[in-house]
């Protein structure tokens, strides 16, 4: 691990750091034990009566508190180890309701916080003397940047990825980048490169991880739950806090989505030079690795995130937010990057800085239900939207029947709303307002439906969209207009962008943009489809798969596809054998069952009558286990490309789901797992079965 516990902080005259550090506060740093326990103190919560059994854990620093928690678990385990029968559980940390506290009113999203930085991967270690790497058939030995390098690629020998023209074509070039000049003019063709040693040596490596002793596993797991316990948690305002994912992701090759073209490009090692750390100006600043230094500390609390960096790959801003239960909720990538006129923003600390202060209602997260809120008023004027929009289509300006169109598309298809972008720079991805003329094709009758659009481009993270969906007359009729005169290459709508469509919008309704009416659509969806699919007569599995397959019809909606797993088929073919196994169970368990009744017949004892209901309840047992196998194998092929869980945790409102689990009784771990439990803990506390979206 390469970040420490901070200590005082010493001040330099040229630190290097963006943010400097004034004397006076370093003389603040420098208080001594007494004076730091006095203040941190401050950090107690507010409850005292609720956290009487936990005031000596909280009356100490942070740092006394994190070290004391492994001896207290070491203390719980030398009970369980030494003779005591039961095992000691570890007190629940009362959870923080910040739903029903009010929020800053400043635009503040935090008053204090103090954290220890993120998690680098460790350094790269050379590979052993005998395992080496072939050119034109001749071992050949490679310097370090080159090593590292190479090894990125031996790992992924049996992906498909290493098939495709531009993964094999962008990691050679930035290969190149990284060899010694002797290096670069030996090896000058990849066909000619040998990594199999290299790839023997890793899944040689991978399977003896697989292999290891349950002593080693636990080794490991202590030690994970060591850097968890001291870089997983931040102090917020009076609270501690889980921070999402504290680790920096390790160098490697970029795979990207469908076709991208900068697969196989180089992800750069990212070094605390390139980091921007966040925190309190009273706190204990994180300490970098020794010898480093990180690029800036700042103190913004009108965001956020504790870390941020640039990637190299597409020049985007990465963040270390905290854990998606927190109180101010972890901004993913598809929050902070939905909106086009977001998107268009260059990689720079002033792009952050606007990406971050300028959508208050995307950072406003501190409440993580206002989000579904918003789509719930446009339940409320939707109809109204929809009558003005078709009013549109007849417009006597291009311009109005142009963007009419487009947002029947978002409300109809749940599509994005597109982007501007710099050409060759990213992926050839497009959304409704980018569509071109080469992206659509009109039928005016298709397999027995009129006025038919088949569209076929790649949306998001280089998805194919492909669809064929009947339209009405009138948007037929206009989009023939659009496509006179045209290109293929031609912007289908020439006289609508982003900001002309989101300008729109917020006209129509105070908040709304295109990610609301798919947030609206996929929620209202989901409702429906509980409606509609569940049934009273059915059991818990069973009203699981119909769960899923509203869910399903949700994912549809909003294109949420993937590639099937790997151990797609595997996984089905050990399914199908124990769905076999318990249909021969079953078989044997009738024949016992009638061979049962034949005796009790003959013999009329209780004796017998016992047998039978015994008997009985074994073929009811063996029929419900096989039923649960028969549905799990079915949500399985039918959802073996379908991306549920996008939706789930990005679209629908969780009070949907938490209302139908109420009302049918289904336990609401069967739906979300721990970590989706804690993320909308809110809705769980809120909803009854009676919620509608």
């Amino acid at each position: 691990v390469s970040c420490f516990s901070p200590p005082s902080i010493k001040v330099e005259e040229d630190n290097g750091y963006h943010h400097s550090i004034k004397h006076e506060k370093s003389l603040k740093r420098e208080r001594d034990e007494d004076e730091y326990k006095h203040n941190t103190k401050k950090l107690k919560v507010e409850n005292e009566k609720k956290v009487k059994k936990r005031k000596q854990e909280d009356d100490g620093d942070y740092e006394e508190r994190e070290e004391r928690k492994p001896k207290k678990r070491t203390k719980e385990e030398k009970k369980v180890t030494t003779g005591g029968k039961k095992k000691i559980k570890n007190e629940p940390e009362e959870k923080w309701k910040w739903w029903e506290e009010e929020r800053y009113t400043d635009g503040s999203k935090w008053k204090f916080l103090e954290h220890k930085g993120p998690v680098f991967p460790p350094p790269y270690e050379h590979l052993p003397g005998h395992i080496r790497f072939y050119y034109d058939g001749k071992a050949m030995k490679l310097g370090p940047g080159a090593e590292e390098v190479a090894t990125f690629y031996a790992k992924m020998l049996d992906h498909e990825y290493t098939t495709k023209d531009i993964f094999r074509k962008n990691f050679f070039k930035d290969w190149k980048k990284e060899m010694t000049s002797e290096e670069k003019s030996k090896i000058t063709e990849l066909k000619k490169c040998d990594f199999t040693e290299m790839h023997e040596y890793f899944t040689a490596q991978s399977e003896a991880r697989k292999q290891m002793s349950k002593e080693e596993k636990q080794k490991t797991k202590e030690e994970n739950e060591r850097i968890l316990q001291e870089y997983g948690y931040c102090v917020m305002d009076n609270h501690r806090e889980r921070i999402g994912n504290f680790r920096i992701e390790p160098p490697g090759l970029f795979r990207g989505r469908g076709d991208h073209p900068k697969m196989g490009k180089l992800k750069r090692r990212i070094r605390p030079e390139d980091i921007i750390i966040n925190c309190s100006k009273d706190s204990v600043y994180p300490k970098p690795p020794p010898g480093t230094r990180w690029k800036e500390v700042r103190h913004d609390n009108k965001v956020t995130w504790l870390v941020s960096w640039t990637e190299n790959i597409q020049g985007s801003i990465k963040y270390i937010m905290l854990n998606p239960s927190s109180r101010i909720k972890r901004l993913n990538e598809d929050e902070l990057l939905e909106d086009s006129d977001v998107r268009s923003l260059k990689s720079s600390d002033s792009a952050a800085s606007a990406l971050l202060t300028s959508s208050p209602d995307r950072q406003e997260g501190e409440k993580d239900w206002q989000k579904y809120e918003t789509a719930r008023r446009l339940k409320k004027c939707v109809d109204r939207i929809r009558a003005q929009y078709r009013e549109d289509w007849r417009s006597k300006e291009m311009r109005i029947r142009q963007r009419a169109v487009a947002l029947y598309f978002i409300d109809k298809l749940a599509l994005r709303a597109g982007n501007e972008k710099d050409e060759g720079e990213t992926a050839d991805t497009v959304g409704c307002c980018s569509l071109r003329v080469e992206h659509i094709k009109l039928y005016p009758q298709l397999d027995g439906q009129d006025y038919v659009v088949e569209f076929d481009f790649l949306g998001k993270d280089s998805i194919r969209y492909y669809n064929k969906i009947p339209v009405e007359k009138r948007v037929f009729k206009n989009l023939q207009l659009f496509l006179e005169n045209k290109q293929s290459e031609d912007d289908l709508f020439d006289r609508l962008n982003t900001s002309i469509l989101n300008k729109h919008l917020q006209e129509l309704m105070d908040g709304l943009t295109a990610k609301v009416f798919r947030t609206y659509n996929a929620s209202i969806t989901l409702q429906q489809q509980l409606k509609e699919l569940t049934s009273p007569d059915e059991n818990i599995p069973e009203k699981i798969l119909s769960y899923n397959r509203a869910n399903r019809a949700v994912a549809l909606l909003c294109n949420h596809q993937r590639a099937p797993p790997k151990t797609f088929e595997k996984s089905m073919q050990n399914l199908q054998t124990k769905i076999d196994e318990k249909k021969k169970q079953l078989s044997a368990a009738k024949k016992e069952h009638k061979a049962a009744k034949a005796d009790a017949k003959m013999l009329r004892d209780e004796k017998s009558k016992k047998a039978v209901e015994m008997k009985k309840k074994a073929v009811q047992r063996i029929s419900e286990q096989l039923m649960k196998l028969e549905v799990q194998a079915t949500d399985r092929e039918e959802n073996k490309q379908i991306a549920l869980g996008t939706s789930k945790l990005n679209y629908l409102d969780p009070r949907i789901s938490v209302a139908w689990c109420k009302k049918w009784g289904v336990p609401i771990e069967k739906i979300y797992n721990k970590t989706q439990r804690e993320k909308f803990a809110w809705a769980i506390d809120m909803a009854d079965e009676d919620f509608e979206f």
